[in-house]
Formats: C-alpha cells, structure tokens, sequence
C-alpha cells in the first residue's frame, strides 16, 4: 500500500471552509438589514442639521432626508422578515434610529420651519411666547415618539392580527411634518398660523401614544404575484409621486391620518349606539 503525503498543515479541510463561507454569507444576510438601519440614521441625522441653521430651500432638503428615512424603514424590515434575519439587536437598532429620524428630526423640522423664521423672533414679546410654546409643543413630540416606539417593542400590533397598529406609527406622523413642509418650503411668517401649526405638531404627537387603530399594509403579499391592475395603479402612484410630489405626498400623508382618526370616530359612535340598544 503506498503511503499517502501528510496534509499540509496550513490547508484548509473542504468541511470547515464550507462551515467559514456559511458563516460568512450568514454574517452577510444579517449585515444587509442594518444597513438599511444605517441609512435611516444618517437620512434622520442630516435632516436635524440642515433644520437647524437651514433657510427654505434647506428645510425642504430635511423634509427629503425624512422620506428618505421612512423609506429606508420601510426596507429594513421587510428585508429581515424576507431574509428571515429577524434579530433582538436589530429591533432595538431599529428602534434608535427611528426616535432620530422620526422624533428628534421632525420635531427639530417643526419648529425651524414654523417659529424660528416668525418676524421679530427673539425681540417680539408675542413671538417669544409662541417659540417658547413651539419648542416645549416640539419636544413633546419626541417623547411621544420615543414613548410609541417603546409600547411597540413590547406589545406589538393590536390584539387579532399584524393589520393595524395601536396608535399613529412614528413615520407616519413623521411624515406629516415633512410633506407639509415639501408642499409649503417656504417658512411660516404668521404668528396665527404659526399657532396652528404648533397644535398640528401637539396633536400628531398625541395620535402616536393614543389607542387609536391605523391599518399597517401588513397584510398584503408584495412578495405573490399581483393582478395587473394593482401593478398599473401603483406604477402610476409613483409617477404621480415623481412628477407632483408635493402634492401628493401631502394628500397621502394627511389623509392617512385623517382616515384613521375618522374610522376610528366611526368604530366609537357605533359602539355607543349598540351598547344603548342593548
């Protein structure tokens, strides 16, 4: 029987470099999510620095950088259940970025776009007051945002399902802020309507730690095939998007809200109703 050579010491057995380079495409699948993370972050990041010592055409850019950010947040998830690469650690990543980019950026976004361009700011007594109101109004915002996010890391979607969320979600609300200010760039320069737009910020604030239930799109198989229609309409949602996106993003944005709050006036007066029946 003629000997065989000794491997050599430094070769790699066939198994084990099969065990690295699963290992590493494992590393990889789990890599690619919190990307999408990171691009949230930064997106969230760069909008909180351009509102901050932008005029109107930057705080424009920042309402961008926040739809930029929900897309991302969009994809992030939807990679991780399809990667099947949900993980603790990118949930509470997650989680951060978000109060970022959907908390401190559009807050820091409402008031730069809504007080801190008022005449005489800094020197009105009346204006004073309001930015002093907005600032409070504003940071009121994040804490709800912070306080949303954390009631959802432990209770999840509404009891029955992955179809609606419990209260306003954080992009959502982000939203608002950031396509009101893409269709309206320019600052506001009435104190009246400055008020307005400081109950807006208070009320959507409140709508993201209320029990008010909002539909998730949870529930509709992107991944299956689709009728040609549902492709049509949607293809023709983005070109609408593209060629008009201040409009549309401001009807999309609004009217999410409004539709959740009017279903959910509806569901309410039904309930009473049946309950004084009985």
């Amino acid at each position: 029987m003629i000997p065989t050579a000794a491997p050599d010491q430094h070769e790699i057995p066939f198994t084990e470099r099969r065990f690295r380079r699963q290992r590493f495409r494992r590393r990889g699948i789990f890599l690619l999510p919190s990307l999408f993370t990171v691009g949230n972050l930064l997106c969230g990041w760069y909008a909180s620095a351009v509102a901050l010592t932008g005029s109107g055409d930057d705080l424009d850019r920042a309402a961008k950088a926040i739809g930029l950010a929900i897309l991302f947040d969009s994809l992030d998830g939807r990679l991780a259940r399809l990667l099947k690469a949900n993980t603790d650690f990118g949930i509470q990543f997650d989680s951060l970025a978000d109060v970022v980019s959907f908390g401190i950026a559009p807050a820091l976004l409402s008031y730069a776009w809504g007080v801190q361009h008022l005449p005489g700011f800094g020197y009105s007594a009346l204006i004073q007051q309001i930015g002093h109101f907005g600032w409070w109004f504003c940071f009121a915002f994040v804490v709800c945002c912070a306080w949303r996010l954390a009631r959802f890391n432990v209770q999840g979607m509404a009891p029955g399902g992955s179809k609606y969320f419990i209260g306003m979600p954080t992009p959502a609300a982000a939203g608002v802020i950031a396509a009101t200010v893409h269709a309206f760039p320019a600052p506001l320069q009435d104190d009246r309507w400055s008020i307005t737009w400081i109950c807006i910020t208070l009320a959507l604030a409140a709508l993201m730690t209320s029990t008010i239930r909002f539909y998730s799109f949870k529930d509709i198989p992107w991944t299956r095939k689709q009728p040609s229609l549902a492709v049509v309409l949607l293809a023709l949602l983005c070109a609408a998007i593209w060629r008009w996106s201040e409009s549309v993003l401001f009807l999309i944005a609004s009217s999410y809200a409004i539709v959740g709050v009017t279903l959910h006036v509806i569901r309410f007066a039904r309930h009473r109703l049946a309950s004084r029946t009985v």
